[in-house]
């Protein structure tokens, strides 16, 4: 059985399309996954610092912002600011609101401005935004009531009308937001970030494995080899097993060099620090328990199931269609429609099923709170995905091996 795998493995690396296809995508993804680094600015009193000298900058800025964010050090922090205003020539004023300028800024809020930012935004209303003003209008006499204001918020969020929770979809979100540890560990975290936002980038790649692997069975129809291989003693038997295992294996190999290069250029370029902070540094209302590490893994296997579910898929329509062209027709539409398609909100079978779609599948949506009923049985977004594609697996793969073994050779 091994040789006949090695064999088929061959067979789909030593073809020169299948070998330019990963080429370019190996290409594009490189180029994908390094726009954030050649575009990267960050700024001083200077000016704007672009590249790795400014990556170098930012990184430089945030070793004295490495700290736990205790309810003190929060209150601190904000009071800070607040006293910043006290003195005129430290404000500015554009019609609308009144910001700091000059030292102030460049001394103070300059250097942690996404962590003020991140909590401002703590303590804005769902659906408000009013930026680092918020901060001016907190009353610090009695502390932060940082994370009261946290859970609040979450309650807020969940019997928001328009999500329609049911009590037991609350329930569910609560007790996961409940084992979120705090304080939060605050600190560097920009390449954890960039990955998680670039994630679905990488459903071009699975497109290019695709196409790859499309030719499997159908190529033998072209070829006129399918009388051959279909009379020949484990033709209908072990050879079928060869290919698909052979198709896995390429796909999930290639996949992984893909993964290694897109997130290898951007932990070099921005280090590895981050991985333990957790995902709340983002978004305090993020009900997942993830550090980004953690996040990174759990979107990464999704992906990795969505993958194995798109090469079942392909086997199947390969050995159910006589040209591989008509093969990527009906893949580029599973894979890509999702691109044009926006949700209109968190519940409804439209947004639901939009979620669920491929390169939806992508996205990990950490912060939207999407949720599954089956009774009195709740289930989030990411273990619904991790569910349903290898499912979706389990019930094409007979049906790709069936297709091929009963496929009619004309004469």
């Amino acid at each position: 059985m091994k040789p006949l795998i090695k064999y088929e493995f061959l067979k789909i690396l030593r073809k020169k399309s299948a070998l330019i296809i990963m080429a370019v995508s190996l290409l594009i993804a490189a180029f994908l996954f390094a726009l954030p680094i050649m575009q990267y600015q960050a700024y001083n009193q200077d000016g704007v610092i672009k590249g790795l000298e400014g990556i170098a900058y930012e990184k430089e800025q945030y070793m004295q912002l490495s700290v736990v964010l205790t309810e003190e050090y929060i209150a601190d922090t904000i009071r800070e600011y607040q006293k910043l205003f006290e003195n005129p020539d430290n404000v500015g004023y554009d019609g609308n609101e009144r910001f700091l300028i000059g030292d102030a800024y460049w001394n103070f809020v300059a250097p942690r401005e996404k962590l003020l930012s991140i909590i401002a935004a703590n303590y804005n209303k769902p659906g408000e935004y009013k930026g680092l003003s918020k901060l001016t209008e907190l009353d610090m006499t009695t502390g932060a009531d940082f994370y009261k204001t946290r859970n609040e918020k979450v309650e807020a969020l969940l019997n928001t009308p328009s999500r329609s929770m049911s009590e037991k979809q609350k329930e569910y979100w609560q007790n996961m937001s409940s084992q979120v540890q705090i304080p939060f560990q605050y600190g560097y975290y920009e390449g954890w970030e960039i990955i998680i936002s670039s994630f679905e980038l990488l459903m071009f790649a699975v497109l290019a494995i695709c196409i790859a692997i499309a030719p499997v069975f159908s190529g033998e129809y072209q070829a006129g080899t399918d009388a051959v291989i279909l009379s020949a003693k484990y033709g209908k038997t072990k050879l079928i097993t060869a290919k698909i295992v052979s198709s896995f294996v390429f796909g999930i190999l290639a996949f992984t060099l893909h993964v290694v290069v897109a997130c290898g250029l951007l932990l070099i370029t921005f280090g590895v620090d981050g991985w333990n902070l957790p995902v709340q540094v983002v978004n305090t209302t993020i009900p997942y328990p993830f550090t980004f590490l953690e996040a990174v893994i759990i979107n990464l296997t999704i992906i990795y199931l969505v993958l194995l579910a798109m090469i079942s898929l392909t086997l199947f329509l390969s050995a159910k269609m006589k040209n591989s062209y008509l093969v990527l027709a009906v893949l580029v539409p599973v894979l890509f429609i999702p691109i044009f398609l926006s949700p209109n909100g968190t519940t409804g079978i439209y947004n639901l099923i939009l979620f669920l779609l491929p390169y939806r599948c992508a996205m990990p949506e950490l912060n939207k709170y999407i949720s599954y009923q089956f009774g009195g049985l709740v289930l989030d977004v990411l273990t619904i995905r991790a569910i349903l594609y290898p499912v979706l697996t389990a019930i094409m793969l007979p049906f790709a091996r069936l297709g091929f073994k009963k496929h009619q050779v004309l004469v």
